[in-house]
């Protein structure tokens, strides 16, 4: 049984959609912020993965990035391939401030992330810097992390990872450049020691931004990290399409 809060969450939300028609963020439809069609063109990413970067591999195990440059968090793994409805909604849900999406997406997260038998203490998403809040007013990985969070009722605590320096987009990046871009990037709180981090961002690529936040929190005494995108860019889709 869903507990309370996020019961009444999702609530709200319905609520909204009868006052707002809403419209789905992979295909437009009206009636729905993401209907059962676009639902059934998502490609779950499954398979054989890496053990701790998660992109799919030929054998099971840890994949060679990882035994020459293993980051920073236990595991990584996404739950879907970011291709279309995923990378339209996503596009919207960040650039076109439909926050709705957030949790309409995290709904159907909820089973994978429960099927990942993880132990969690706490949810953090990726922070914004401070400019790219400012323009933009919300962040739209915490748009997903709440809901997220309520539903496995976990605690969502969004202030215990900061950005302690802003950093130039990821998008065209190289693995190499995305490292050194985020490189120091994060500061976390004091409220993460001794606890299991669940840290969500929407699309990975190489992972360096949430290899670079796990560091910050395990800096900071978190005893573990996970990481959770909604999304991964998988190789054949090149760095620059992100």
């Amino acid at each position: 049984m869903k507990n309370f809060s996020y019961t009444l969450y999702r609530s709200l939300w319905s609520a909204l959609d009868l006052l707002f028609p809403p419209a789905c963020g992979g295909c437009g439809k009206i009636g729905s912020r993401w209907c059962a069609e676009c639902q059934k063109r998502v490609q779950i990413l499954s398979g054989t993965l890496c053990e701790i970067c998660g992109l799919p591999q030929d054998t099971d195990g840890v994949c060679d990035a990882c035994r020459t440059d293993r980051p920073h968090f236990r595991a990584l793994r996404a739950w879907a391939v970011f291709d279309d409805p995923i990378r339209k909604a996503l596009h919207k849900l960040k650039y076109r401030r439909d926050i709705a999406l957030g949790d309409a997406l995290a709904a159907h997260m909820v089973h994978y992330v429960k099927e990942l038998n993880w132990t969690m203490d706490m949810v953090i998403p990726i922070p914004l810097g401070r400019q790219r809040y400012k323009e933009r007013g919300y962040n739209q990985v915490g748009m997903i992390a709440k809901p997220l969070a309520l539903a496995l009722d976990i605690e969502f605590a969004p202030r215990e990872l900061m950005r302690q320096k802003e950093t130039r987009s990821q998008v065209g990046l190289s693995k190499q450049e995305r490292q050194k871009n985020v490189l120091g990037a994060f500061q976390a709180g004091a409220e993460v020691r001794g606890k299991t981090i669940l840290v969500l961002d929407d699309v990975s690529t190489t992972g360096s931004t949430l290899s670079s936040s796990a560091a910050a929190l395990l800096s900071s005494g978190a005893k573990d990290v996970y990481a959770l995108t909604v999304a991964r860019a998988l190789p054949h889709h090149g760095l620059k399409h992100v």
